[in-house]
């Protein structure tokens, strides 16, 4: 794939396994699922699923606008957590992040995610 790109930054947590932030193929982006890490330290911030949650939108803004765009550009995001009683406090910060029209959007409960996290969203974007 000749139109391939890998997209990368150090605003957002570098790869913790064989995998890219983010590839750009086209006007398309696919953004790896993030965790609430903090890019500068690597370590995962604390203050529950509020603040997890705003940190994993900050990691995905920061590997969209790498990609020349934005959030608002998402056309899908899937979220996993491992509590669904969170919903509703991840749709409000949800709301706050993105713009309308939103996303195509999926939400999941999961039994674990990488380092105990309790959520991890990934989003594909059309620039």
């Amino acid at each position: 794939m000749n139109n391939r790109a890998v997209i990368s930054t150090t605003s957002a947590p570098s790869a913790i396994g064989p995998y890219s932030q983010a590839v750009k193929v086209g006007n398309t982006v696919w953004i790896s699922g993030q965790i609430p890490l903090d890019p500068e330290t690597m370590e995962l911030v604390s203050g529950g699923i509020e603040a997890e949650t705003r940190q994993v939108f900050a990691n995905l803004q920061a590997i969209a606008n790498a990609a020349g765009g934005s959030l608002d550009n998402s056309v899908k995001i899937n979220i996993s957590l491992t509590d669904l009683g969170n919903f509703q406090v991840v749709n409000a910060i949800m709301a706050e992040k993105l713009a309308e029209p939103y996303p195509a959007r999926a939400c999941v409960q999961v039994a674990a995610l990488p380092k105990g996290v309790q959520i991890e969203i990934e989003a594909i974007l059309a620039l």
